[in-house]
């Protein structure tokens, strides 16, 4: 295998960069964006830090993150396994890009930009749900803004497809390839009100 380890090789494979894609970006939300972020339930997070990346998918029952103003969003940090990968990398590393995603849009809009992680009531109670508030709120300082082209989820037929999910391993299925012996139906069946119990 030949590696490439030259901007310059690489851009030559490649041509010449689409105007429009670099003039799409913005420093900071305008209506549009704002109204699309708005409308998004989901997104993954992606940080740095000196050990390894991290990727980490995020939801929520209404918009996943909320508008501060046009240079700051609110990511609320919802229970989960306590990995805290993400939040580690932020607090070492405060480079952070969201993807965010709407069922049945080929649009991604994506947001690069700086976060601070913050345990302070005055934040983290402004999302409370069930009783419930996150341990933290993550507060992202947006440096840019764009659009995604939409070719990946057309090619992918991510929102047409419906559910493939029979054909892929179940969460007990790979704790089971960690230990034999662990029981993966028994885990399978309640994974799922585990979830719930957990969700806020």
């Amino acid at each position: 295998m030949n590696k490439i380890d030259s901007i310059a090789e690489l851009e030559s494979l490649y041509g010449e960069v689409s105007p429009r894609s670099l003039t799409k970006v913005r420093s900071q939300l305008s209506p549009a964006y704002e109204r699309w972020i708005n409308a998004s339930r989901f997104l993954v997070l992606t940080t740095v830090g000196s050990g390894a990346t991290d990727a980490s998918p995020r939801g929520d029952a209404g918009a996943v993150v909320r508008v501060r103003d046009e240079n700051t969003l609110l990511l609320p940090d919802w229970r989960g396994n306590n990995r805290l990968d993400s939040l580690r990398n932020i607090v070492e590393d405060g480079r952070v890009s969201l993807m965010f995603m709407v069922p049945g849009s080929t649009n991604v809009v994506r947001v690069n930009g700086s976060a601070v992680v913050t345990a302070d009531d005055e934040v983290t109670k402004q999302f409370a749900q069930q009783g419930k508030h996150p341990r933290t709120v993550i507060v992202l300082t947006i440096a840019e803004v764009y659009f995604q082209c939409a070719k990946a989820l057309m090619r992918s037929r991510l929102w047409q497809a419906g559910d493939e999910s029979e054909q892929v391993p179940s969460a007990g299925d790979f704790l089971k390839e960690v230990q034999a012996e662990f029981d993966a139906e028994a885990y399978d069946s309640s994974y799922e009100e585990y979830a719930k119990d957990r969700m806020w």
